[in-house]
């Protein structure tokens, strides 16, 4: 047994999502609950931040370095002042419930003082993408969002943003500069809007209640245009409530977070945001990414700022163990008072989690939970969660307290579907699919799919199943489980793949295309490194390590749907501007087919002498590829 294991878990209050009722019924589906109500939450976002600006007004609420490296910092008392002022002038300018906000940047305290502003006086915002401005090499996306949305403002965080403005942003709608400014373009500075507050402020908030709509948030999207999912007070206000009563810690003490997710998707501008926010915290923006060459900022941060609670991505994660590997500093400091880790958007690979949990037990001699959850930007975002000490990679938990979930039989798997207090009203100007994502009895249809980690331990909760939609069949008609192939190839691919997409739709075999890790694979060849990443991927070292991952890979499937019978290495990178790669790091299997059809077509083909293609070392008789 892995001695790590036998360590103790740092002592923390849990519950919410502990045990369930479950119901089985007659047509095959099956309804869970949690066993603990949900407990009394505000009516609105602005009444945590007048509560917080009363109760601990100096507490800092968010923090961001300044360009001198020195954190600056706004209290909950300045930050309510600071949402009067720059709510009245957000009011001044005709903005309104028609007329929302359109916020063009990173995270920041700019950002955060508009988003703060606009709740309180009941003025819809939409934080967006920065890829969709500074990626994006049409910005279609970005005017597909202004389309949407038709906003009254625009915030852009500086001149970088100027292209972006120029392509989509119309001439009649006023734009504001945090600095700089646009050539031929009229602009406002950030600084002027700080207007006196007036009775309207207040009038206005006092017209805000649950269903008041605080921003749209914009779902990924793959080959198919972002929806902007309506999310009112109630949604984040009941779902920070689940969160509190799931990770009860966090009412012990101020959360501190150290966080760099972006506010334009749910787990950062939703969860994590929302968690300082609820529970009285302070959040210091992270400029760090989670990359290689951008995990040094991250680390410069934690050994600073010990944070109570980590939420990251996986490949975040990933990096953060590797980098404790050397650095004493940082696990003395990170382990110093976190009660949990987190994870979205990915699957974390075991050999991550082991990692974790064995520089944990170094550290401190304690192992730290690690909590999961399944949700989404359509819920707020949680509604499974998992804080058992028998979590593994791939658990996925029990409904948090409030949330009714549904189980339903489609095409072999369970999907998971659910409704509660913090599931969207619908997409904002789209009625038909707004119609077409509810069933009949009210539940949001999730498209993912869930299993029983053990059937007779309901305890035990739920794992993730794939995504139902991209799953698909072979020529045979046997169904592909997508989402159990990829954590396959993850664990084996250790540490050389960076992520992998499954092919194979209505062929006779599967294959898999590979992202690699190329600073891990420059480090395999021994190369210099100025070496291409062709030069890299060609090394016989490299090819030989492929090869050998290629032939576990065939060797470990028990049938045509879980053989793979060819690889091909993909020297082009994700792309963030082709949507194959989102803002938090997650691969997006469906756009990356769609942009690399010409490579599944030659992964099949097999053409002599291609560079890319791999082979088992043994493939069993059967269709193979044409010579």
């Amino acid at each position: 047994m892995n001695p790590d294991r036998q360590a103790p878990f740092r002592p923390v209050r849990v519950g919410g999502c502990l045990d369930a009722r479950v119901e089985m019924r007659a047509d095959g589906s099956t309804l869970l609950q949690s066993s603990e109500a949900l407990g009394e939450y505000p009516r609105r976002v602005s009444d945590l931040l007048a509560r917080w600006a009363r109760s601990a007004p100096e507490r800092t609420f968010v923090a961001k370095r300044g360009a001198d490296g020195a954190w600056r910092r706004i209290s909950y008392r300045q930050m309510l002042a600071q949402a009067r002022r720059v709510g009245q002038a957000l009011l001044d300018a005709g903005l309104g419930a028609e007329r929302p906000l359109a916020i063009l940047s990173g995270n920041d305290l700019e950002h955060a003082t508009l988003m703060m502003a606009a709740a309180w006086v009941g003025v819809p915002y939409v934080s967006v993408s920065t890829a969709y401005s500074l990626v994006s090499p049409d910005h279609e996306r970005l005017r597909h969002v202004l389309r949407t949305t038709r906003p009254g403002m625009v915030y852009a965080a500086g001149r970088q943003y100027a292209a972006a403005i120029q392509a989509a942003v119309p001439e009649d709608v006023a734009v504001v500069l945090g600095e700089g400014a646009i050539e031929g373009r009229a602009t406002r500075a950030f600084a002027d809007l700080q207007s006196d507050p007036r009775a309207e402020v207040d009038a206005a908030r006092d017209a805000t209640g649950p269903d008041t709509i605080v921003k749209y948030l914009f779902t990924s999207g793959s080959t198919k245009m972002p929806k902007a999912v309506i999310t009112t007070n109630r949604m984040l206000c009941s779902n920070q409530q689940m969160l509190r009563q799931c990770m009860a810690f966090l009412a012990d003490e101020p959360p501190v977070l150290v966080d760099w997710l972006p506010w334009s998707h749910t787990f950062g501008g939703n969860h994590n945001l929302g968690i300082a926010l609820y529970n009285g915290g302070t959040f210091h923006i992270d400029d760090g990414r989670p990359t290689r060459g951008g995990i040094g900022e991250t680390i410069r941060n934690l050994m600073e700022i010990a944070p109570t609670v980590y939420f990251n991505v996986p490949k975040g994660l990933e990096e953060m163990t590797q980098a404790m590997e050397g650095n004493g500093a940082l696990r003395r400091s990170l382990f110093s008072r976190v009660k949990a880790f987190m994870f979205a958007a990915a699957g974390l690979s075991q050999t991550t989690w082991d990692a974790l949990e064995r520089h944990a037990v170094a550290t401190c001699g304690e192992r730290i939970r690690i909590v999961t959850s399944l949700g989404m930007t359509e819920t707020a975002p949680s509604a499974l969660f998992l804080v058992g000490t028998h979590a593994r990679s791939g658990y996925v938990g029990l409904p948090c307290p409030g949330v009714d979930v549904k189980l339903v039989p489609v095409d072999g798997k369970m999907e998971v579907r659910f409704r509660g207090p913090n599931v969207m009203p619908g997409y904002m100007n789209e009625p038909g699919l707004t119609a077409a994502a509810f069933d009949e009895e009210g539940f949001y249809c999730t498209g993912d799919a869930v299993r029983w980690v053990d059937p007779a331990d309901v305890k035990l909760g739920l794992a993730f199943d794939g995504r139902i939609a991209e799953d698909f069949k072979l020529s045979t008609g046997t169904f592909v489980n997508v989402g159990v192939l990829r954590a396959r190839v993850a664990l084996e691919g250790h540490p050389y793949v960076l992520d992998s997409v499954l092919t194979g739709d209505l062929r006779d075999e599967l294959g898999v295309l590979v992202f690699p890790r190329l600073d891990e694979c420059l480090a395999l060849s021994g190369l210099d490194t100025s070496a291409s990443a062709e030069e890299i991927l060609h090394h016989p070292r490299v090819r030989e390590w492929f090869a050998g991952l290629a032939t576990r890979l065939h060797a470990s499937g028990t049938g045509s749907a879980s053989r793979i019978t060819r690889m091909h290495l993909l020297v082009e990178p994700p792309s963030i501007a082709h949507g194959e790669l989102t803002d938090k790091g997650s691969i997006n299997q469906r756009a990356v087919l769609a942009h690399r059809a010409s490579v599944v077509e030659a992964l099949y083909e097999g053409r002599p002498g291609d560079p890319w293609l791999i082979l088992p070392a043994q493939r069993e008789a059967g269709p193979t590829l044409k010579e």
